[in-house]
Parts: structure tokens; C-alpha cells; sequence
């Protein structure tokens, strides 16, 4: 593959580490389809990747599939009720067995193609015309051994990740426990410590690259110049609520906070964590500010004691990214997630989840929220979108090839892979998601 115009003169074919500077990134980073390319093999299958939640299975026989970086992945509940992943792949022809999002496949799964058939777990069940594979070496074959599952898959907690690749950080050395806290935190908003997806997934294609979007999740300093239409127009439909107009005031409650100043956002706090991982909003975000649910609230207190649900309730991170794939909020309940398509493409997923056992009010704010925040249509995510995808066709325009990362830099940053922060415009957060893609797209 030809090397891109734009890339620094000592970069190899294969290498990437001429990209990633203390204070900056090289444009194609963003915009090279051999960066993409090394980023497919390397960096996506070695990372621990959301997949999904298991409360979208929870039938024996319930399947949900998805593609990642090109791999297309089914999440089944088996017949012994755990959840297992395999590849969406017959081992015969390499036909997809099931091309339905979502469903129910029964007790047994069946290729549309030959009609090999498959037990939940996997393992080859039964072929057509069987005798005539006697003799053969069918049996010896890797044909026989049933569908392929990626190199690693975990199911923690109900949210199911898995490493595509055979070769790469184990689960529990990958997520430190800071980062794994939020997803903690969620479960435990449970009066039954369970959540449940509200909904299906709402589904955005954007004409940019991932690591744009990934990083947007960490930039307090947009919104107040991005967003100030949105904020400008919730502030003056607000002004003129009427009293007792419980579904606009939720609007108003999750859009305001959109027009908070500088100072608001410097003052979250936020932490930077090995492997790209990142909690912004450590002290406070939009999202502390919902108006309180006394009997919900008091419900927890009898659950866990009162100074544990009140230290439950108070921690609600503006975005913990679980690096590479996901970022995920605990008040409202959602998880965005990221599914590259090309240099130039992402499907961006929000998904909508709800504590079981806790008020409807909560279900109602989180599907609120999606709608209001990441839909297509939304006046928040309009703004946001059409900023990616000019970043993008700017970045292939000539000029400074190099784009900036140095608010907040202190040259010692990097001998601290974990760091809590008072000031949450420190733009460390970014630069630490790109500490964690150098690691991830080491060669060796």
C-alpha cells in the first residue's frame, strides 16, 4: 500500500510511532487509510471491545449481533444460561448463520446455506448426507470443530466485552478498577442490581474518523461555542414554562446545563488512567443537578445505608471512556459506542439503559436524553456532527500538519499513567487516549 502524502518523512509502511508527539498528533492519524488499516489488525483486535449488554439475550436461544472492526459477532444466551460470543460464520462455508439483528434462534442453530447445525455452545450438532463425509478427514478438520470465538470474551456484570484477537492484555490487567467503578455504579442503582436496555440502540452514521468523536467525549471546552444555540434556545423556552409541564421540564433540566461557562467544566475534576482510559467529571457534570427522588433515594439508603447511597447517587461522571470503544455515564444510564467503518466513517451507538426495580422517572430521563442529545436530529448532536465532519475534510486541506494538544501539557505527565485532576479542561485526557493507541499499535 502506497504511503500517504502527508505522513512524516522517517514513518515505514508499518510504522505509526512518528504520529503520536507529547503535545500533538499528525493528521493522519485521522485521514490515512494505511493508519486505518494498521488500526483494524492491530489496535482493535488487541483492545477489550464492548459488544453489548446481556439483558438483550435473556432467553435461552436470544442472539444479538453485531460487526466489529470487520469481524461479525453473535452474543447468544446459551442452554446453561451464561452468555457466550462466537463468529457469526458457519464453519463450513462461512456463511453467516444469522442475519437478523436481533431474535431468537431456538435450541439449536441452523446455517441457511447447507443446513450444518449447531448446538448453543458451539459445537457442531449435525451435517446433511453425513455418510458421505466418511473416510474424508472431515472429522480432523477445523471444519468439525464447531463456530470460532474470539480470542477473549467477558461478561462483567451484564455489560459483555470481548478481545477479537488471540494475543493481548488480559481483561483484568486492561480495565483498571477506576475505570470499571462507573460500570459498578450503574449496576448498584438497582434495588435488584440489575440494568436492562431500554429500547433499541439509536443508530448514527457520521462522515469522520472515531478518535474525533472519541475525543469530543473529553473536550469541555466545545460546548460553550459549539452548543451555544442549543443552551440559547432551552434558556428561553424555559423562561416561559407552564407550571406543572413534567415532559419539557426534563428537556430543560438535561439541555441547560449545555450553557454552562468555562469555569463550570474546569471545575469537574477528572482522572487519566493506563491504557487510554479516562473518567471526566470526578467532582461534577451536567448531570448532577436532576431534581432528587426522595422515595427512590431512601429506598438505596435501606439498601446499602445512607452515607453509601448518598456516595452512590453523587457520582455522576459526564463521560468514563472505556478505551477504545465505549463511554458510558451513569445518571442517565447510557453508554455511547464506537464502531469504526473506514477513516472517514463511524457508527455511533447510544445506548439506553434503566436500573431495574427504580422509578420510571429514571427510565424516562435516560430515554429522554438519547433522543435530545445523540439522535440525528438532535439540536445538540447537529452542531457536534457537522463540527467532525468539517474537521475532517479540513484535515486533508494543506497546511500545519500537526493538531494540537498542548492545553494543560506538563512535560512530566507521561511518568504518571494514573492522575487525578482538579482541572477538567486539561486536554491530558486526549493525549492520554493517544498513549493508549500507541501502545495498543506497537507492532511487536
Amino acid at each position: 500500500m502506497s504511503q500517504s502524502p502527508h505522513m512524516p518523512p522517517d514513518a515505514g509502511d508499518e510504522s505509526v510511532a512518528g504520529l503520536v508527539q507529547a503535545d500533538r498528533v499528525h493528521r493522519d492519524i485521522y485521514i490515512s487509510e494505511r493508519v486505518y488499516r494498521l488500526e483494524q489488525e492491530r489496535l482493535w483486535k488487541r483492545a477489550w471491545i464492548f459488544l453489548g449488554h446481556a439483558s438483550l439475550v435473556p432467553r435461552t436461544g436470544d442472539y444479538y449481533t453485531t460487526e466489529i472492526a470487520g469481524q461479525s459477532l453473535v452474543m447468544l444466551r446459551q442452554a446453561d444460561g451464561a452468555v457466550a460470543v462466537r463468529l457469526n460464520r458457519c464453519a463450513h462455508k462461512g456463511s453467516q448463520l444469522l442475519h437478523e439483528r436481533q431474535g431468537n434462534a431456538g435450541k439449536f442453530l441452523r446455517c441457511p446455506y447447507h443446513a450444518w447445525t449447531y448446538k448453543l455452545d458451539g459445537k457442531l450438532m449435525s451435517v446433511p448426507l453425513k455418510n458421505d463425509y466418511e473416510g474424508t478427514g472431515l472429522a480432523d478438520s477445523p471444519s468439525a470443530q464447531g463456530l470460532a470465538e474470539p480470542g477473549g470474551m467477558r461478561d462483567y456484570k451484564g455489560f459483555v466485552f470481548v478481545r477479537l484477537g488471540k494475543t493481548g492484555p488480559d481483561f483484568d490487567s486492561y480495565f483498571d478498577p477506576a475505570v470499571l467503578a462507573t460500570l459498578d455504579n450503574m449496576v448498584a442503582r438497582s434495588p435488584v442490581g440489575e440494568l436492562e436496555v431500554v429500547g433499541a440502540p439509536l443508530r448514527n452514521v457520521m462522515r469522520c474518523n472515531w478518535k474525533m468523536y472519541l475525543e469530543n467525549i473529553n473536550d469541555t471546552v466545545h460546548p460553550i461555542s459549539t452548543h451555544e444555540s442549543a443552551a440559547t434556545a432551552a434558556g428561553n423556552i424555559g423562561k416561559s414554562l407552564p407550571a406543572g409541564d413534567a415532559g419539557t421540564s426534563l428537556a430543560m433540566e438535561q439541555l441547560l446545563p449545555f450553557g454552562a461557562g468555562y469555569s463550570f467544566y474546569s471545575d469537574m475534576g477528572a482522572k487519566v488512567l493506563p491504557n487510554g482510559h479516562s473518567v471526566l467529571g470526578t467532582k461534577a457534570s451536567i448531570h448532577t443537578g436532576y431534581a432528587p427522588l426522595p422515595e427512590y433515594e431512601a429506598e438505596l439508603a435501606e439498601l446499602y445505608g445512607a452515607d453509601q447511597a448518598r456516595a452512590l447517587l453523587s457520582f455522576s461522571p459526564q463521560n468514563t471512556v472505556l478505551y477504545p470503544s465505549a463511554a458510558f455515564k451513569t445518571s442517565p444510564s447510557l453508554i455511547r459506542v464506537l464502531r469504526p467503518l473506514g477513516p472517514d466513517r463511524t457508527l455511533i451507538e447510544a445506548w439506553a439503559l434503566a436500573p431495574k426495580g427504580a422509578p420510571q422517572r429514571l427510565r424516562q430521563r435516560v430515554a429522554s436524553y438519547v433522543r435530545l442529545v445523540f439522535s440525528p436530529m438532535s439540536v445538540v448532536a447537529h452542531d457536534d456532527v457537522h463540527l467532525f465532519e468539517s474537521q475532517q475534510n479540513g484535515l486533508r486541506s494543506d497546511g500545519n500538519e500537526w493538531v494540537s494538544l498542548h492545553r494543560g501539557h506538563k512535560a512530566d505527565e507521561t511518568q504518571m499513567p494514573e492522575l487525578t485532576l482538579e482541572n477538567g479542561n486539561n486536554e491530558i485526557m486526549m493525549r492520554n487516549q493517544y498513549r493508549g493507541w500507541l501502545r495498543l499499535m506497537d507492532p511487536a
